[in-house]
């Protein structure tokens, strides 16, 4: 996992502009699972931990006490499912007064829309949503190798705040002449 991110949901934060024909609702339990398991495969085809969430997968989640169908939204274009940003409230920091961060969970783009500035105006649907929620922050993790996403953030106004690395050792390999 790349650099985790934070930024005030505080203004200014631009309102969402959806690409024409887009329109925006929300994840509805029980009738959108199999549709957003599809477009969730397809927008993270090359992320295999993230583009392979089975029904049981994304069940587990909607049976967290964190889960807000209220803030995970969905774009359509003619009635199919286009994109996604799902948010997630923290519980406040012990001591701390009034909630505790928000978090871009995760936002998804079909894609055949990358590049139509979906990404960003469901960002900004979420970010406004965690703002209401009242968050006195947000944070996102992203891949530090999706440079499109990465961008899209810092022009958001998120900045990094840590980086979490994984390391991995190749495989052994024998010497020559040696099996």
């Amino acid at each position: 996992l790349g650099p985790a991110a934070g930024r005030a949901p505080a203004p200014p934060l631009a309102q969402p502009v959806l690409p024409a024909g887009r329109t925006l609702r929300t994840f509805i339990p029980g009738q959108d699972e199999d549709e957003w398991l599809a477009l969730n495969g397809r927008a993270f085809a090359k992320h295999p931990e993230q583009g392979g969430w089975t029904r049981h997968d994304l069940e587990l989640r909607e049976h967290e006490p964190w889960f807000d169908p209220a803030g995970f939204f969905i774009a359509e274009k003619d009635g199919a499912m286009t994109g996604f940003h799902w948010t997630k409230m923290h519980p406040p920091e012990p001591g701390s007064a009034g909630p505790g961060p928000g978090e871009v969970y995760v936002v998804g783009v079909d894609p055949s829309e990358q590049g139509s500035g979906l990404g960003r105006a469901l960002t900004l649907a979420g970010l406004h949503h965690l703002r209401d929620r009242g968050a006195d922050q947000a944070m996102l993790y992203v891949d530090e190798d999706n440079v499109p996403a990465i961008r899209m953030y810092e022009a958001l106004g998120f900045t990094r705040a840590t980086v979490d690395a994984m390391y991995r050792r190749p495989p052994a390999v024998s010497p020559p002449g040696r099996y």
